[in-house]
């Protein structure tokens, strides 16, 4: 067994420190339990517990696929799910690139599908989850006040994660790179 697996794209490292300076000069905590800078990322496809068979398999297919070229992305505004009355995730979106990450994903989401993954019953979102909130919280006062920052950074690779839980939260273990 190889693990519990997601494939993401992240942040570059002064996009984070530009974020987590914006959200600190916010002179507010955000409500809920803060996911640590260190584990932003995009979530392109969650693949659960995953065999080394499957996870050669999806190796070589995203290997023999063609994904996008590198591109920009930009971060907007901040939002929750499943609503910003009953919020129980804080997050950021994207403006600038949200196409392309959006056609990455799909990209992704058909070499997984073709590597025995059932395939995904939601819509992608691409968003950075800022904070995780129990039990649900009415967050529209912080939507209202924040100020987006302009953070911007250029995508040009596909991360495989394995994602190991416990006590002090999620951490994440880098197990391979697919260059765009």
């Amino acid at each position: 067994m190889v693990g519990r697996l997601f494939l993401a794209v992240d942040p570059s490292e002064e996009a984070r420190h530009r974020l987590a300076a914006a959200l600190t000069a916010q002179q507010r905590p955000l409500p809920g339990r803060p996911v640590p800078p260190q584990n932003w990322h995009f979530t392109l496809r969650f693949l659960g517990d995953t065999d080394e068979l499957r996870y050669e398999r999806l190796l070589a297919g995203l290997d023999q696929t063609e994904l996008t070229a590198p591109f920009p992305v930009a971060l907007d505004g901040m939002g929750a799910f499943p609503r910003p009355e009953r919020a129980t995730v804080l997050w950021i979106g994207v403006g600038e690139g949200a196409e392309t990450l959006t056609l990455l994903s799909e990209q992704v989401g058909a070499v997984v599908d073709a590597s025995g993954w059932e395939p995904e019953d939601r819509p992608f979102r691409p968003h950075l989850t800022l904070a995780r909130i129990r039990p649900h919280q009415d967050v529209r006062p912080v939507l209202d006040r924040f100020e987006p920052p302009s953070v911007r950074w250029l995508v040009d690779a596909v991360l495989v994660y394995r994602s190991h839980l416990g006590r002090g939260g999620a951490r994440y273990e880098l197990l391979d790179t697919i260059p765009l």
